[in-house]
């Protein structure tokens, strides 16, 4: 319910993964159980993956709005050190001239460094569908999309950020960007909705059968209490 209502939460925020709970068996052995019940099953809380299925492109209009069209994440510096990663596109220049996403992380280009923007290029920046930032005078660095192998490898950090290990940094001629728009998310509000009536009646089900055990507990502690 929690990994659902997180969902349903994010449907308008770009770039935004939705997530699916992951749950595995766990058998115990039990040898102090009677026969039939020497191997007990529990389920067991695995954790969440995320849905790396691409939204659709949202038109900004703004030429430092991408894209990225295809797997992959936008690097950049993480709070605190280190390299994140985001499919959120919306990009501007800060005030001390580098080019950072919305929450202010300064987006990492070829070789994993930042990307410097002259005062006067500022206002005359566009950026080519393989990652290139140009001004006026010309390129002025191109925008690294890192992939990675195995996706289950990418983790959100809990800040809209995600974590990897072992991306690959994409060459130019296999970097794809749309400018002028942004990634929606990938949610299905319908289907989130489903989910999460379907996870309710789930739960009363649950408790209705935990219920009417307990009364036959109940009943047979009587029944047997008459005999004694």
């Amino acid at each position: 319910m929690d990994v659902s209502a997180n969902n349903l939460a994010n449907m308008s925020t770009a770039g935004f993964k939705r997530e699916a709970p992951v749950f595995r068996e766990y058998v115990e052995n039990t040898a102090s159980a009677v026969e039939p019940a020497k191997k007990t099953s529990f389920v067991l809380d695995y954790g969440a993956v995320h849905d790396a299925s691409q939204g659709s492109f949202e038109v900004t209009q703004n030429p430092l709005d991408v894209m990225i069209d295809g797997p992959g994440y936008f690097a950049v510096e993480a709070p605190g050190g280190g390299t994140a990663y985001t499919r959120a596109g919306y990009l501007k220049v800060n005030d001390a001239g580098d080019l950072v996403t919305a929450g202010g992380q300064k987006i990492l280009g070829e070789g994993g460094k930042p990307i410097s923007v002259p005062p006067e290029e500022a206002g005359n920046l566009s950026i080519g569908g393989d990652g290139t930032v140009s001004g006026k005078s010309g390129p002025l660095g191109r925008i690294a999309v890192t992939v990675f192998g195995d996706e289950g490898s990418v983790d959100p950090r809990g800040d809209g950020l995600y974590s990897g290990q072992a991306g690959t940094e994409l060459p130019a001629d296999k970097t794809k960007i749309k400018s002028g728009g942004i990634e929606g998310s990938n949610v299905n509000p319908i289907v989130e909705t489903t989910d999460m009536v379907e996870i309710l009646r789930a739960y009363q089900m649950s408790q209705q059968l935990s219920n009417s055990m307990s009364d036959l507990r109940k009943r047979a502690i009587e029944q047997l209490g008459k005999f004694g």
